[in-house]
């Protein structure tokens, strides 16, 4: 399922319900960064658990997330620009990958979802936001 606009997230969701689907991986791109408050929301009144790839989507009401640890990401960008404004060839640069990720766990919104997440993956969990 697919939402490229704000009727397409609602068409998603009552898909998602009719299914009786158990939860959703939500992608990041710009137009469902733009809606994550909105997507929370819904699947919250859904009992629908969401993952995310990024902390801010679990801030704003995701259940979780896993993925790249952006500030480590921004930082290494910050190095590639300051050889390149030396000048070294961006092609000649290694191309890099992120070594560091974040495991995001909102408790608020598992009580919301009636889901109790065990200690042991709490503990795994670089951020528990309750």
């Amino acid at each position: 399922m697919g939402a490229s606009d704000v009727s397409g997230v609602d068409s998603a969701f009552s898909q998602l319900v009719n299914q009786k689907i158990g939860g959703l991986v939500v992608p990041q791109n710009a137009f469902l960064d733009g809606e994550r408050e909105r997507i929370a929301a819904l699947a919250a009144r859904e009992r629908i658990p969401t993952i995310y790839d990024n902390r801010v989507s679990v801030v704003a009401g995701g259940l979780m997330s896993y993925g790249i640890d952006c500030s480590d990401v921004f930082r290494q960008l910050g190095t590639y620009t300051g050889r390149i404004l030396r000048g070294a060839k961006p092609a000649d640069l290694p191309v890099f990958q992120p070594s560091r990720f974040q495991f995001v766990i909102n408790l608020k919104t598992a009580q919301l979802l009636g889901l109790n997440v065990p200690i042991p993956m709490q503990l795994l969990a670089d951020e528990v936001i309750e």
